[in-house]
């Protein structure tokens, strides 16, 4: 499937590169870079680009390219996805995945390309095996790898490798049976300059962390699961009692993995209002910026952060604000309100003038804020775990934390 495998830095510079089925000169990936040098921003570079022998498909992360050359037509997205779980995978063991961290830990990159691709087929991408087949670098591993010259591939195979359920190993034994659930949502919305919602969506993510003895069989149900759509899954859940039941039934990987992602549409109660009153006139401009939380909100909004474009054509901005602290970048003509905590005894409020150039044409429309929040122990779509059953004799301890960020959240003025 994949002929070659480049990881390359944001200046072009290739880092990694790993062949499975005869070398490419690295002079294919010029025909990726023309593609950027001509994109106004990495989001805008396609993702597969065909050359006359290859394919190209990548995913760009954390300022690095991943590249997979292929030679026959096969499905970009499972070359995506593989790349993505390439990417997972380097998180796991190096935490920052970047240029620094990709050099200093160059061999055992290598050997995770060995074992993940077999004759570029994906074979074992599932991190729990992989961190029994190669250790994870740390400082004693590393001198005693380079005393003793060893390598930090183990010689013999995880127990889980040669079972059918190869993303849980055999023989797991914990003191205390407990799983926890980890819900992140994050919102993706328009409001109008008469806080009216325009277009609302909800992305969400279930992380796990199992601490499950034996090999259990669990049954996890959701108060409202009909709202969860574009639903996709780690492999060990069964998709068809997902499809008929809307039930999640599942063998656990040991450990830290992610269990689901969904997104939920339709229009959603915001947990905050934005009150934007930007207004110019000859020479200047006024700014009169409210936050608050809504009525029905008793969580505690934290993290609160609004950010305002203004136009290239504005000289200054003198802006202050009752709650919080104001940030004006001159060059950049972007003003940061970092309020934290939402206070429930005053409302936020942002004030100042702006200076427009003698004699310069007003803006044509006013500028669009966006803003950043976090709410723990809540979720805007709603989502709660009703109830996890165990085939296993002991009775698990579940623990479930939920946390609501806002993703593009965007307000017109």
């Amino acid at each position: 499937m994949i002929h070659s495998l480049f990881i390359l830095h944001e200046n072009g510079d290739v880092i990694i590169e790993k062949h499975y089925r005869g070398l490419i000169n690295r002079s294919i990936c010029d025909y990726f870079w023309d593609q950027v040098n001509k994109a106004s921003s990495p989001t805008e570079v396609p993702p597969v680009i065909i050359t006359p022998k290859f394919y190209l498909v990548h995913i760009q992360r954390n300022g690095l390219y991943y590249l997979a050359t292929i030679q026959n037509e096969v499905p970009p997205l499972l070359v995506i996805d593989f790349l993505q779980r390439l990417y997972d995978v380097f998180q796991e063991y190096f935490t920052n995945v970047n240029e620094s961290s990709i050099k200093e830990n160059f061999s055992t990159i290598y050997q995770l390309l060995e074992e993940m691709l077999d004759n570029g087929v994906p074979f074992t991408t599932e991190p729990n095996i992989l961190r029994e087949m190669i250790a994870p670098p740390n400082i004693i591993t590393s001198v005693i790898g380079s005393v003793t010259g060893n390598s930090s591939v183990n010689e013999v195979l995880p127990d889980g490798s040669l079972t059918n359920i190869p993303w849980r190993k055999m023989g797991v034994k914990y003191t205390n049976n407990e799983i926890f659930f980890d819900i992140t949502e994050e919102i993706d919305c328009i409001i109008d300059s008469n806080g009216l919602v325009v277009n609302s969506e909800v992305h969400g993510e279930i992380q796990a962390n199992c601490r499950l003895s034996g090999m259990p069989d669990l049954t996890l149900c959701f108060n409202n699961p009909h709202i969860m759509d574009d639903a996709s899954f780690h492999p060990c859940v069964r998709y068809s009692r997902w499809e008929h039941d809307k039930v999640l039934s599942f063998v656990p990987p040991d450990g830290n993995f992610k269990l689901m992602n969904y997104r939920v549409k339709g229009q959603l109660q915001m947990p905050l209002y934005v009150k934007p009153q930007i207004g110019f006139h000859d020479g200047g401009g006024r700014v009169n910026v409210m936050v608050g939380p809504k009525n029905n909100m008793a969580k505690q909004i934290e993290a609160v952060v609004v950010t305002i474009p203004f136009p290239k054509i504005i000289s200054s901005a003198n802006l202050s604000a009752n709650v919080g602290s104001v940030q004006y970048d001159e060059q950049a003509k972007v003003a940061k309100w970092n309020i934290g905590k939402l206070p429930k005894d005053k409302t936020p409020q942002l004030t100042g003038t702006i200076t427009l150039p003698t004699g310069a044409t007003l803006p044509e429309a006013n500028p669009t804020l966006t803003a950043q929040f976090k709410i723990m122990m809540y979720t805007a779509s709603g989502i709660k775990v009703d109830s996890l059953g165990c085939t296993e004799r002991y009775k698990p301890y579940k623990g479930v934390r939920s946390i609501t960020k806002a993703g593009k959240f965007q307000i017109r003025s």
